[in-house]
């Protein structure tokens, strides 16, 4: 499960930092072309990072919409012209906050936390 702890790990440092740089709410965000450049280059490495691990551990934790957060990523990559900030802070305030949690019980799971 090493592999599996280094990308949770990886995961939880991009939702620490997406937190983080957000503290300052909606229109801090929207107005901040900075804080949505790191946002969105946080997400693309956590996404990066959830196609990494094992097919096993994430079936355990269907509350997660792991292909959504790899179509979500593929999006960002590739169809970046696209990307509404608006959205990304959608997906910022409703789904991170459970994958934050989820993967701090991954953590625990393997015994890693």
């Amino acid at each position: 499960m090493k592999d599996a702890t280094l990308y949770l790990l990886h995961i939880r440092e991009c939702t620490d930092r997406i937190i983080r740089y957000t503290r300052g709410g909606k229109e801090a965000f929207l107005a901040d072309e900075m804080i949505q450049d790191a946002v969105l280059r946080n997400l693309q490495t956590l996404a990066e990072s959830t196609q990494r691990l094992d097919e096993g551990l994430k079936v355990n934790h269907p509350e997660i919409d792991w292909r959504g957060i790899s179509g979500f990523r593929n999006i960002l990559v590739h169809q970046y012209l696209s990307v509404n900030p608006l959205r990304v802070w959608n997906v910022i305030e409703q789904y991170l906050p459970l994958l934050a949690g989820t993967v701090a019980r991954m953590l625990e799971e393997i015994g890693d936390e």
